[in-house]
């Protein structure tokens, strides 16, 4: 079960990235795509390697994603499908990214929710993440985000 579990999920993300990729190489003005083009090039070739490797069997297995490990993961996931499907266009990348990045950090974050100093350590971690993104993306890269509602 472990090889076709790895085969499956190795499978569908090259599909992903093949769609992607595919969506990247066709969106104008080309400039405003360069850097994406480039990742999705990258994520495709590698997505691609991975999923060759696990028809072959020359991947190492592990145990594969138990029921346990999957629901822990599954508030995260939920979150970035909200994100990559309606947030990022409807809310504006930054600050959809705003969000999702404090939503995960506070899932996922061990320190107790009912201190007000990990909340305000969770806000300041956030803000410096999206100081870094928007310099990155913005300022650095010049590259194109959705914009929407605020920016």
């Amino acid at each position: 079960m472990n090889r076709t579990q790895h085969i499956i999920s190795s499978g569908l993300v090259a599909f992903v990235g093949l769609w992607v990729c595919g969506i990247s190489y066709t969106q104008q003005p080309a400039e405003a795509f360069l850097f994406p083009r480039l990742i999705s090039s990258v994520f495709v070739a590698l997505a691609l390697w991975t999923f060759g490797k696990a028809i072959m069997g020359w991947s190492k297995v592990g145990n594969g994603v138990s029921a346990r490990a999957f629901m822990q993961m599954l508030p995260g996931l939920l979150v970035a499908i909200l994100y990559v499907f309606w947030a990022a266009k409807g809310l504006g990348f930054y600050t959809a990214t705003s969000i999702c990045f404090f939503i995960l950090l506070s899932l996922y974050d061990p320190a107790p929710h009912t201190e007000l100093r990990s909340w305000i350590k969770r806000l300041i971690i956030s803000g410096v993440f999206m100081v870094v993104i928007y310099g990155l993306f913005a300022k650095l890269l010049k590259v194109y985000t959705p914009r929407e509602i605020f920016f």
